[in-house]
């Protein structure tokens, strides 16, 4: 089964609109069809961010972010990365390559290309939601 992390703003995405991260969380993840890998710093920043009143304006949003967020606890599976790392700039997001390399995880899915520059770190690919959709997701 791949294994997959999905950074913070796929996730809000997945709730705002109906497009590609949507279709990760709804039709592989919750399915079944790819384990996600997370960790207590990704999902204390997924509850952070998700929680956010700026997102209380989309229909639905705040009860749609703790559904998913239930799901996310009781069905991904949480690493314990031991190595700290500096390589991105925006030094939170160093936690993900963290939680790659602790996880061996398959794709880093992101929708920030802007501090994800590299394609691949170590064994991890990292794409955006329309790539790994299009491309690398299970058949």
């Amino acid at each position: 089964m791949q294994r997959i992390i999905l950074d913070t703003n796929v996730l809000v995405s997945a709730l705002i609109q109906r497009s590609f991260p949507y279709l990760i969380i709804n039709e592989l993840f919750i399915e079944d069809k790819i384990m996600l890998c997370i960790s207590d710093e990704l999902i204390s920043e997924y509850y952070e961010v998700l929680n956010r009143k700026k997102f209380s304006k989309y229909l639905d949003f705040i009860n749609a972010a703790q559904t998913v967020l239930a799901t996310v606890e009781t069905k991904a599976v949480k690493f314990y990365p031991k190595t700290k790392l500096s390589i991105i700039s925006d030094q939170p997001d160093n936690r993900l390559l963290e939680l790659a390399e602790e996880s061996k995880a398959n794709y880093l899915i992101t929708g920030n290309s802007n501090d994800f520059t590299m394609g691949k770190y170590k064994r991890t690919k990292i794409v955006t939601p329309k790539e790994y959709w299009e491309n690398y997701q299970p058949k």
